[in-house]
């Protein structure tokens, strides 16, 4: 089976190795054809590739291995699936098979099917949002390595335009050294001189003040791992992937709308699971000053000037703005979407190197004693802090960044309780406020609602002495007191409320209406307040006086 990857490179894979009948190998290699339609890259048909072996490998090792998909059985899928669900490599499998399985239409009903179709539990998040002080050490490493390089480029790169301007008085140091940076321009590397044992020296060790990389070639160039910490920046700053350093074109430059003195850069971003043509964006990034988010892009390309010149002396065609300078020739890349005859995106063309590979970043990690690669938890980190999607969708936001991740679980913990008691607050206030009894008191005082105990004591006192409140908000109020002869007034003013909110707009009937009425179901639907049963039967007893006093209520004209 040959598969055309979204580049136009080709892939085979050989379904003849896989230690099932001869019929099984072409039903899974028929359905691997299918479903590659969907992919956009090698690493994914790889990725479904490794699990089809390790499934052909579990049924070869049962005791009656079958011959074709419609030899499967629920027994033995679900010994696959005992064996594989407890884990997240386990979980991807599953998930893999399934879908190859059911495109043969062979498994499209039946008791197989069934099992195939069971749920597959969601992988459990691996890894998870930096503490501020962890992701504060990652970037100090990050910052201080870039830094230090982008400092020493800079300042040769200065010596280099001057000599090259002639601004040099020959013969001195500054010319000498001018003269050896024009040739690491030039070639990538110093003038050499071959020792009787075979190994090349730095011919200007003394004038150049050493022979370790940052003193020759390292002059102009960025090292691998300074490479690595430019990349570590930018996922910090940006959210990007690793696999997008491999990729990511330099960027352009665009007008900045009134500011003379910035630049926006666009910078292409490529989607590799979007598919459908649709597989790059472009984000505008502006350098404004010192803090602003641009002037790291403007740092890269000052550090990559040279690998990027050179690169484009070697190979024409070549426009990408992660380059180091390699440690060794011949270093093949492993992305089998960038082979080594791939002119156009290269892992390496001597003595240059392009993009992070995953072992780099590794390696970064530990020399810097900060334990794995950093990247898909500095990703994680810029991602929820920014709380909103960054190259993915918003489902993937939520489900994938921010609901799985433990930082901010801890760190929303203080927003849920607010949440709550604001809830709480507003539960309360839209419950009946006062007091229910079985006969009325002799020294309250009866309003157009219920009868009041102290109107000098209302929460809403009115300017000129006793209680400013409408008819309406004495049913929230402490002082208010309901007995059975209110029931008839309230449930026939509860039944117009009901009318009206079918009646009005949502947002008026909400506006005026909604508190009252909640106060109201209140009351109706305790037990130990009215309850439903009393509540129906006092309609049965609405006077014409209830409904005169409920009909000025509603329109606005019973004052207190």
């Amino acid at each position: 089976m040959t598969v055309v990857n979204k580049a136009g490179y080709e892939k085979t894979f050989d379904f003849s190795e896989l230690p099932v009948a001869e019929p099984l190998q072409r039903s899974l290699a028929r359905a691997f054809g299918v479903q590659s339609r969907n992919w956009n890259s090698h690493g994914t048909g790889r990725n479904y590739w490794t699990k089809v072996i390790l499934f052909a490998r579990f049924l070869s090792e049962l005791d009656s291995p079958p011959d074709d998909v419609d030899g499967l059985t629920v027994s033995m899928l679900q010994r696959w699936r005992d064996e594989n669900i407890g884990t997240n490599n386990g979980k991807a499998k599953l998930g893999v098979i399934r879908a190859l399985l059911q495109r043969d239409p062979r498994l499209a009903a039946g008791p197989a099917a069934e099992e195939l179709a069971r749920r597959i539990p969601g992988a459990t998040p691996s890894k998870q949002s930096y503490k501020e002080a962890e992701r504060d050490r990652v970037v100090l490493t990050a910052q201080r390595q870039f830094r230090s390089a982008w400092m020493r480029i800079s300042e040769n790169t200065r010596l280099l335009d001057k000599w090259r301007a002639g601004s040099v008085a020959e013969g001195s140091r500054e010319w000498r050294i001018g003269q050896v940076l024009d040739q690491v321009a030039r070639t990538g590397d110093v003038p050499r001189t071959l020792q009787p044992s075979g190994l090349q020296n730095a011919t200007n060790r003394s004038l150049l003040g050493g022979s370790s990389r940052e003193k020759t070639w390292g002059r102009l160039f960025l090292l691998p791992a300074e490479l690595t910490a430019l990349a570590v920046l930018l996922t910090d700053r940006f959210g990007w992937n690793l696999s997008q350093y491999d990729r990511m074109p330099v960027p352009t430059t665009g007008p900045s709308a009134g500011e003379p003195i910035s630049v926006t850069y666009q910078v292409q971003i490529e989607k590799r699971r979007a598919g459908r043509g649709r597989w790059f964006s472009t984000e505008n990034i502006t350098d404004s000053g010192a803090d602003s988010p641009g002037r790291l892009i403007t740092q890269a390309l000052e550090a990559t000037v040279h690998g990027r010149a050179l690169a484009s002396r070697l190979t024409p065609d070549i426009d990408l703005l992660m380059i180091a300078r390699a440690y060794q020739r011949g270093k093949k890349g492993t992305d089998s979407d960038r082979p080594a005859a791939d002119l156009d995106r290269p892992a390496q063309i001597w003595p240059l190197c392009f993009g992070v590979s995953d072992e780099m970043s590794k390696t970064w990690a530990k020399n810097n004693g900060l334990g794995g690669s950093p990247f898909q938890r500095s990703r994680r980190t810029t991602v929820t802090g920014e709380g909103r999607p960054l190259q993915h969708t918003q489902g993937t936001h939520e489900s994938v960044y921010v609901l799985p991740d433990k930082r901010v679980q801890q760190v929303s913990r203080g927003v849920f309780a607010d949440g709550a008691l604001e809830a709480l607050e507003q539960a309360q206030e839209a419950i009946f406020g006062g007091t229910v009894t079985d006969e009325p008191s002799p020294g309250h005082k009866a309003t157009a609602t219920v009868d009041c105990e102290d109107e000098e004591t209302s929460p809403w006192p009115a300017a000129g002495g006793g209680c400013g409140a409408d008819f309406l908000l004495c049913l929230a109020c402490p002082n208010a007191h309901v007995h059975p002869g209110h029931h008839p007034r309230l449930a026939h003013l509860h039944q117009h409320l009901r009318s009206l909110r079918s009646a009005l707009p949502e947002a008026a009937w909400s506006r005026d209406w909604h508190d009252s009425f909640l106060r109201l179901e209140d009351l109706r639907n305790d037990s130990k307040k009215i309850g439903p049963t009393a509540w129906e039967a006092a309609l049965a007893r609405v006077s014409d006086n209830d409904r005169t006093v409920v009909g000025l209520l509603l329109k606005g004209e019973l004052a207190p």
